[in-house]
């Protein structure tokens, strides 16, 4: 029995304790591992979500790090951009990815409410955010783009046209850049004053000769050359200096037939007959006046009358000062009546044939002053007039000739040289801005309006003349307003911009639905160097 006792069912206290390695009690073992696990697994998956959450949804990222300028109002963080790349902003000071320029700190980064929210007294309203490369694309709050720039935020003044008095240009609105953008775009202004300005017409024209200065000495009668006192062309002659000396036998008959009559006058100064006293003085008179038509200088008639004596030659004097500009004979020549001998041109006054074209030439009028100046002495300036106006055009090149006169001391100006005019034309007096100042779009023409505070407002304005590179305005600015004449392409594009974004939200009277592809900002890696991403929760700056 005692041994069946053994070996049959335990004791309950050896039971207990040879049942201790059976079975295993509640709570612990395989089953508390299992829970722990569970347990874990969890917490992880929580922390896994949250890392996820942050970095993918704008609102949870923004809940946890605000941005300046986000949906937290008591957010007072710098924010730093480009100025010639303003979709670039950084939260910290470096340089633009793109230029290398320095980052510059945005002035009113920190004057900004939750989009669709109110503003504060002296705050801007912030409407929404958009695309730094697609303007379409807008999203209510802070995000980034697929190169990791961030979205560049949109304010109610900046959609907003202008006052209520400025009407402007279509496509365009007002632009906002702040003092410290201003600085660094090299925006400049310049104020429009009242002034005379006038229109220059700048003409390339040739010197030539005076006509009305230009004499030709030729053979009156039939001889010989027997001497030249005048032997080259281009050589300086006087007026009354020796020219040649010419035999011809029809002036020696003319000495003797001079004599004779003379000598007759004389013998019948005693004539009792008056008829025969004035017919020997009419003879002598008139064979006096033929040596005078062939050219004979005075001063050889009188020696002639002096000395009785008839000389084989004649010489013949220059008619007036100048240049022999022709040369058509030699010692020795025969010379017939009509025959070209030399060519005596005067160049103390020259003629400037310039070309105008049709808009130019209509408002010359014979007697307006000119200026010129030559290549070959630039320094020079001479003043002179239009003289004539051609009757017709140029069918090749569609100009109008125009002759001017100018002195010509020293010789400056010599024949067939090319001398530069300048012939002021329209002078008006008027509100007067710099030439730069103006864009031409083909259609019309813009100028931006400092507003102060950088603030510049478009303007469509007229312009009527221009000149040295300035240009009258006829309306669209007044005396006294300061113009950009510095970076106006910048100014014109943003303008162009923030009207186009004006368009697509109606006047920008509330903030744009985010569209589908903009709800949920796409993921991107770390921006380069200078952009804006934070230090801090992983893989930041």
């Amino acid at each position: 029995m005692s041994d069946g006792k053994k070996e049959g069912i335990p004791q309950d206290t050896e039971g207990k304790a040879a049942a201790g390695p059976e079975r295993e009690a509640p709570g612990s073992g395989s089953g508390g591992k299992s829970r722990f696990f569970l347990v874990l697994s969890a917490i992880l998956g929580l922390l896994l979500a949250g890392v996820v959450a942050f970095y993918n949804v704008p609102a949870f990222h923004v809940l946890l790090h605000p941005h300046a300028g986000g949906d937290n109002a008591a957010m007072t963080a710098d924010k730093y951009t480009c100025g010639m790349h303003p979709f670039i902003i950084s939260d910290k000071p470096g340089k633009c990815p793109i230029c290398g320029m320095t980052l510059t700190k945005i002035e009113d980064a920190g004057a900004t409410t939750v989009a669709g929210g109110g503003a504060a007294k002296g705050e801007r309203k912030l409407l929404f955010y958009r695309h730094p490369m697609k303007p379409g694309v807008t999203s209510p709050v802070p995000a980034k783009d697929e190169m990791g720039m961030d979205y560049v935020p949109v304010y109610e003044d900046e959609t907003k046209g202008g006052g209520a008095d400025i009407d402007l240009p279509e496509g365009y609105a007002t632009v906002q850049v702040g003092m410290e953008r201003v600085r660094m775009a090299g925006i400049q202004s310049a104020p429009a004053v009242r002034e005379t300005i006038s229109h220059p017409v700048r003409a390339v024209g040739i010197v030539v000769p005076d006509e009305t200065r230009v004499r030709r000495v030729q053979a009156k009668i039939e001889g010989w050359i027997e001497k030249l006192h005048t032997n080259f062309t281009g050589q300086l002659v006087r007026k009354g200096q020796p020219l040649l000396e010419i035999y011809s036998p029809d002036l020696v008959a003319s000495q003797r037939e001079y004599l004779l009559s003379k000598a007759g006058v004389d013998r019948m100064k005693e004539s009792p007959y008056q008829d025969a006293r004035e017919m020997s003085s009419g003879l002598a008179q008139a064979a006096r006046t033929r040596l005078k038509l062939f050219d004979v200088p005075e001063g050889f008639i009188e020696e002639l009358e002096r000395t009785g004596k008839v000389t084989r030659t004649v010489t013949l004097n220059a008619p007036v000062s100048g240049y022999v500009t022709g040369k058509e004979i030699f010692e020795g020549t025969r010379v017939m009546p009509g025959m070209d001998l030399l060519t005596v041109t005067d160049l103390s006054r020259v003629w400037i044939e310039a070309d105008l074209y049709e808009y130019e030439a209509q408002s010359v009028r014979v007697g307006q002053a000119a200026l010129l100046d030559t290549v070959a002495d630039p320094g020079t300036k001479l003043k002179g007039r239009v003289a004539f106006i051609y009757p017709t055009f140029s069918p090749e090149t569609r100009t109008l000739k125009v002759r001017f006169e100018f002195p010509n001391p020293g010789l400056r100006l010599k024949p067939q040289m090319y001398a530069n005019v300048l012939l002021d034309l329209h002078s008006v007096t008027g509100v007067v801005v710099p030439d730069s100042a103006l864009i031409e779009t083909g259609i019309r023409v813009i100028a931006f309006v400092d507003a102060g505070n950088g603030s510049f407002e478009p303007r469509e304005v007229k312009v009527g003349v221009r000149g040295n590179g300035k240009a009258q305005i006829l309306s669209g600015v007044r005396a006294g307003e300061n113009v950009a004449v510095g970076a106006n392409f910048l100014l014109d594009s943003e303008s162009k911009l923030r009207a186009a974004l004006t368009k697509m939200t109606g006047g920008a009277s509330a903030p744009p639905p985010p569209q589908p592809q903009s709800s949920s900002p796409p993921q991107s890696p770390p921006p380069p160097q200078g952009q804006g991403e934070h230090a801090g929760h992983g893989g930041g700056r």
